[in-house]
């Protein structure tokens, strides 16, 4: 697996490559991989191995071999719009035509004094004064903060652009903003480059600790170069050159922007959670590898904690949720759980460790939201419905598609409330439900949805993968219930809840109160907010104002640690068991 990392070749790497997912298949074509590990025994049935299949985590070549790789990237949808409320532009920075005029004897003034006087700056970057000529003529001072950070050679002031960036731990989208106008000019999205070291935050948190050299550097650069490559794709589509960049704004939860920025992520792995820095950065874009004008700057929205980052500040912010009269909860849905409670202007917050199960991963047959990944199902006497990404031949099944499953396991009864399968017999033979459950040697029972090909293997939803599923539900659920006793309000006093982000933007309202990660009694007061990271970025791009509010927010948001509360244990066990369908 590390000799694919550093090539640069995909290779699913759900677990950080601890052989506990099975997700890196690939075929030994030639030469010696050594003996076959009794890790891979258990999870590799014995025709997969007879074929040559081994987990790329678990071979350590001792000599040259031949594999041949079993997956390829699919295409994804990825999620990059949201709700976007009316607010004031109020540009940090601006671009003002100026006039250096030609010293004589008698007037000697320096070029710096002549555009600082012109502009009223208050300063000049000495990065400013280098790389052209200094001759008279007109010229365009860029200005951030009162000071010229940059000079550029004619008129150039109708050319400001600037980037609005989402990084979440599966994707990152980038928009290219007209700074001028406020006009969102097209946008590039891909799954986040860091992929390569772990699909979810401590996965990446323990390939930095166990690669003290370089795995800071690594995942740094991941992220960088993902986010120059899209970048450069949306300006090469528009006709605008690079270095007509400006500022770079970005929303992403506590971790993904230590990653970004090369700081040590891993004091958030560990308790007490202390990250090292939560307040927003300003800083110059190249100090990093970003590639914009000279003189851009990179602005990183600010934290709560550990685990409440810039993305959900700025849902908070977008949402206004502040302003709410009544009570209002904002849930992030993804590989953390993040909750907001606004409670008459008074704002808590909590993050749940849902874990990746709910977008498609420790699931045995979970997949992203790719071609190929079953995303929504429908169990019945007339058989089982499936809807596909693509329309094709289902090759696993994503988050959306493993809730409704899940739901309609509960539905027709072939899942108790405690997440156990009824046993077989517990059905007669003329009871649909009779065929769908299959029982392997050892007497573990699964769901079967498909019944494969000559070109595909059955999918299952197994034991385990229930299990998965409740331990997500059941660390969301006590969130939200944990911070509805600490307001001291009821179910009744709930009047809204706004869902918010990629995933959360799939779920149909009755999967969400279906598998129990939300009460029944919540589903008619369920809205989606989509993608307020990036709306957030965009606003903070587009208005200083916006930015020092955000800083203000971030500040006064509560932050309650669920481990540490009373009784959560006992809250997190209740929390665990699923609705009863009447």
């Amino acid at each position: 697996m590390d000799i694919m990392l550093d090539a640069g070749l995909f290779i699913d790497n759900a677990c950080g490559g601890k052989g506990l997912c099975g997700k890196c298949r690939v075929r030994i074509t030639g030469g010696d991989a050594g003996d076959v590990s009794e890790t891979e025994r258990g999870i590799l049935r014995e025709e997969e191995i007879e074929q040559g299949i081994r987990l790329a985590c678990l071979v350590y070549p001792s000599s040259d071999i031949e594999i041949e790789l079993l997956q390829k990237e699919k295409k994804h949808d990825v999620l990059a719009s949201g709700y976007m409320p009316d607010f004031e532009f109020d540009l940090d920075i601006i671009k003002m035509p100026v006039t250096i005029h030609k010293p004589t004897l008698e007037d000697q003034t320096p070029f710096e004094d002549q555009i600082l006087e012109e502009t009223g700056a208050s300063g000049f970057a000495y990065e400013a004064l280098c790389g052209h000529d200094m001759m008279p003529g007109s010229y365009t001072a860029v200005i951030h903060g009162n000071k010229v950070t940059a000079l550029e050679p004619g008129d150039t002031s109708a050319a400001m652009y600037g980037v609005a960036i989402d990084i979440g731990t599966t994707t990152v989208v980038c928009s290219l903003i007209d700074m001028n106008t406020g006009e969102e000019l097209g946008h590039a999205s891909e799954i986040n480059a860091q992929k390569f070291f772990g699909l979810d935050v401590l996965t990446r948190i323990t390939y930095e600790i166990e690669h003290p050299q370089d795995g800071r550097e690594k995942l740094q650069k991941a992220i960088v170069g993902s986010i120059n490559k899209m970048v450069a794709s949306v300006c090469s589509r528009q006709g605008i050159s690079i270095d007509q960049i400006y500022e770079f704004s970005v929303g992403a939860n506590c971790t993904m922007m230590h990653m970004l920025m090369g700081v040590d992520a891993r004091p958030i792995g560990k308790a007490p959670f202390a990250p090292v820095f939560a307040r927003a950065k300003d800083v110059r874009a190249d100090s990093i590898g970003l590639k914009g004008a000279t003189g851009a700057r990179l602005y990183c929205l600010p934290s709560v904690s550990a685990y409440i980052g810039a993305d959900i500040v700025a849902g908070a912010y977008v949402c206004d949720l502040k302003s709410e009269p009544g009570n209002v909860i904002f849930i992030d849905i993804g590989t953390n759980g993040e909750i907001v409670l606004a409670s008459h202007g008074r704002l808590m917050s909590c993050s749940c460790a849902a874990g990746p199960a709910l977008e498609g991963m420790n699931i045995s047959s979970g997949m992203r939201a790719a071609e190929g990944a079953i995303e929504d199902i429908t169990i019945g006497e007339d058989g089982i419905g499936l809807k596909v990404i693509g329309d094709c031949e289902p090759s696993g099944i994503c988050g959306s598609g493993i809730l409704t499953v899940t739901k309609e396991l509960l539905r027709t009864g072939i899942v108790r409330k405690t997440g156990a399968f009824v046993k077989a017999d517990k059905f007669d033979s003329s009871d649909y439900r009779s065929k769908y459950i299959s029982v392997d040697e050892e007497g573990k029972r699964s769901f079967r949805m498909t019944e494969g090909s000559e070109n595909s293997e059955p999918l299952y939803i197994t034991q385990g993968d229930i299990r998965q599923v409740q331990l997500a539900k059941g660390a969301i659920l006590s969130g939200f219930m944990a911070l509805m006793k600490r307001a001291g309000i009821g179910m009744e006093d709930l009047d809204k809840v706004l869902i918010a982000g990629q995933f959360g933007a799939h779920l149909p309202a009755q999967s969400i109160t279906g598998t129990g990660i939300l009460p029944f009694e919540v589903e008619d007061r369920i809205s989606y907010v989509g993608n307020t990271s990036k709306t957030g970025a965009y606003m903070a791009l587009m208005s200083g104002k916006v930015k020092r509010e955000m800083e203000e927010l971030a500040h006064e948001m509560d932050y309650l640690e669920l481990g540490a509360t009373d009784n959560y244990e006992r809250l997190l066990s209740e929390c665990l068991i699923f609705p009863v369908f009447r």
